[in-house]
């Protein structure tokens, strides 16, 4: 007598918003992440960016456009991102 679920309850994904900065690869994008962290000893902000690589299946996104992107399975050697939507487009 097993059960099966009706829905597939699945674990909450990050999202992130960022600036697409290369759209040159087949499918793929890079995305640079921008946050602020407090400095631990002068106490002022700082900016950090990270780079992620995202897949963009319909080459939605160019140079310049605010993007949001949601972790996913290994696509790839670095892609673990994937494009949800474009926000904004660059002007």
């Amino acid at each position: 007598m097993s059960t099966t679920p009706t829905t597939v309850e699945r674990n909450l994904r990050k999202e992130r918003i960022g600036i697409v900065t290369s759209d040159k690869m087949d499918k793929s994008i890079t995305v640079t992440v921008e946050r602020r962290v407090m400095h631990p000893k002068y106490h002022k902000f700082v900016k950090r960016t990270s780079k992620f690589m995202a897949h963009d299946e319909k080459g939605d996104a160019h140079i310049g456009d605010t993007v949001r992107i949601m972790e996913i399975r290994p696509m790839s050697k670095l892609k673990r991102w994937r494009l949800v939507e474009v926000m904004e487009r660059a002007k």
